[in-house]
């Protein structure tokens, strides 16, 4: 089990990697070791995730979630296979531990006090008067 927060823990067992061959560094292992490593996360469908969360983490995935719910998280930074699936999965738990936040509470709208209506008011009179002196021509 993955401990993401105190109340969510992710079974190892939702989650399947899939190593393919890196872009990035790896000097002559790039074209014969598969380092980059692909993380699949069923967002959708996890018994470990409360319907809240799950929707959260779907909204904050963005591009990485495919239309059946998936989360795919490419890793290739590395040159071993273990950091770079290390790096997958920290960044999947750091995702799902942004969806664990509850939403912010909504603004509730307010008046502008009077006294910062005068200032907003006497501040654009100042400003006012400085380009209509600017624009009088001396005969």
């Amino acid at each position: 089990m993955i401990q993401v927060t105190h109340r969510i823990q992710i079974d190892e067992k939702e989650i399947e990697e899939s190593f393919v061959r890196s872009s990035g560094p790896g000097g002559q292992n790039v074209n014969k070791v598969e380092t980059a490593v692909q993380l699949r996360f069923d967002a959708r469908r996890s018994p470990s995730l409360p319907d809240d969360v799950s929707v959260r983490l779907q909204k904050l995935a963005g591009s990485r979630l495919t239309q059946d719910g998936i989360i795919v998280i490419i890793a290739q930074t590395y040159r071993s296979q273990e950091r770079n699936r290390a790096e997958a999965l920290d960044r999947l738990v750091a995702m799902i531990r942004e969806a664990a936040k509850p939403p912010p509470p909504k603004r509730r709208p307010t008046k502008p006090t009077k006294g910062s209506t005068e200032r907003r008011l006497e501040s654009k009179g100042k400003r006012s008067e400085t380009k209509r002196l600017r624009s009088e021509r001396p005969e």
